[in-house]
This record gives C-alpha cells, structure tokens and sequence, in this order.
C-alpha cells in the first residue's frame, strides 16, 4: 500500500509531495539550480549539506529563494 502524499506549502502555494520526500529530492523535482538556491523549512534555514537528510512532514511550510547574479 502507498503511503498518502505530503501536504506541504512552497512559498505560500499549496503542493503534494511522495512521503518520505527529502528536501534535496524536493529541489530535483522542482528542477532548480541547487547552487543558486536557499531553503527555508518554517522558518529555519536548512543547510545544502543537510538537504538530503532533511525529510519533509505534513503542513510543513517551505520558503525557496532563488539568488539571481546580475549588474
């Protein structure tokens, strides 16, 4: 049996995530560029290095900034 989505907020738009999603497998599904990303997981800023071991739970609410080099 396979376990029920994750209900979660990205930057203030509701999603559906796999159970069991990492924040790192949420920047992939996003199709970001990683090395130009920040990550807020209610209201903490999550290390890239702990991306992976970071996982996802129900109503969490998740802020992505995308930095955008420029002048």
């Amino acid at each position: 049996m396979k376990a029920a989505p994750l209900h979660i907020e990205i930057n203030g738009e509701p999603r559906e995530v796999e159970a069991g999603a990492t924040v790192g497998s949420l920047v992939r599904t996003l199709a970001l560029p990683p090395e130009r990303l920040a990550v807020e997981l209610n209201r903490e800023v999550v290390r890239r290095a702990r991306w992976e071991a970071t996982a996802l739970a129900d109503g969490d609410k998740i802020e992505v900034v995308h930095f955008v080099g420029g002048g």
